[in-house]
């Protein structure tokens, strides 16, 4: 398997199910999830959030508090002048270069029902061309890990093709402990991957509890994904630093990070930071560089 690190254009935007997975884990730790807040306002002009937190180095890209079902359309602004539009999640995957999926969160009452990780939505998802789901939960949704798990359930049920993560960046509104017996509880769900704040983000969640859950994921065969939720991924550049070499130290397949640096985007400048620190330049530049390979098909763009 051709790891995620050494796949661009098409080749990258394509990836699915058990093939991406398999290109995550072949990349040794040095994949980057940046998440984008779907409708936020681009923070330049003419250029999608999407398209820049690509260009700082991120690999895959997330969306989030976006309802699947109406994703037959341009999904974000910033993209309103191309011609033709890239619809759905396929249309901006081909468009960057990435494989690119979305947030949804379980079936409760606290969460509003376009963001709700139920069959259809997650059917929608797949069908719109989407390479992976994040169920979690954003702030003050009082969701609990069990909660987590029967919409993973959900989700594999209703669309086995997609790839599942899932996980707490944060309490969410419910406290409880984290630690390896719930990360479990996730890959035994049917999760390809479980969500692991990273030492820093969350308080009392120790580097070493942090590392044991990292393992039980692993153990499991699925993949540790080190999350930024907590508005850190605005901090200043050393403090992103060090979170990523953290994550290194625990073991972390994918290294998320979060939405709220800007209004629904990370400092761009912090993916790059975050980048270099877990796979120097030579990755970092690459990717960020051969940007321009997306659309190359046959000599012509």
């Amino acid at each position: 398997m051709t790891r995620i690190l050494d796949r661009f254009g098409a080749d990258l935007a394509d990836l699915r199910g058990d093939d991406l997975v398999e290109a995550i884990r072949a990349a040794e730790g040095r994949t980057i999830l940046a998440e984008v807040v779907a409708a936020a306002p681009p923070l330049l002009a003419g250029t999608s959030n999407a398209e820049l937190v690509s260009a700082f180095g991120a690999d895959l890209v997330c969306l989030n508090l976006i309802d699947p079902t109406e994703a037959d359309r341009v999904l974000m602004p910033g993209l309103e002048a191309l011609d033709p539009p890239p619809v759905g999640f396929a249309g901006l995957s081909r468009l960057l270069g990435r494989p690119v999926g979305l947030n949804l969160e379980p079936d409760v009452d606290t969460v509003p029902e376009p963001v709700r990780a139920s069959g259809s939505r997650a059917r929608a998802a797949a069908e719109a061309g989407a390479a992976f789901v994040v169920v979690t939960a954003n702030p003050g949704r009082r969701v609990t890990v069990r909660e987590l798990a029967a919409a993973v359930a959900t989700v594999r049920e209703a669309a086995p093709g997609l790839v599942c993560l899932a996980g707490k960046m944060h309490q969410a509104g419910a406290e409880e402990p984290l630690g390896p017996d719930l990360a479990s509880a996730l890959v035994d769900a049917g999760a390809h991957g479980v969500l692991v704040p990273l030492p820093g983000t969350v308080p009392g969640l120790s580097e070493d509890i942090a590392a044991a859950m990292v393992r039980a994921v692993r153990g499991r065969g699925g993949l540790a994904v080190g999350t930024i939720g907590t508005s850190q991924e605005g901090a200043d550049r050393d403090t992103l630093r060090s979170l990523a070499l953290m994550a290194k130290r625990i073991g972390v397949d994918v290294h998320h990070i979060g939405d709220a640096g800007y209004t629904g985007i990370a400092h761009p400048e912090n993916v790059y930071a975050y980048a270099v620190a877990v796979r120097g330049v030579r990755h970092t530049w690459n990717r960020m560089a051969r940007n321009v390979r997306a659309n190359w098909k046959g000599g012509k763009t």
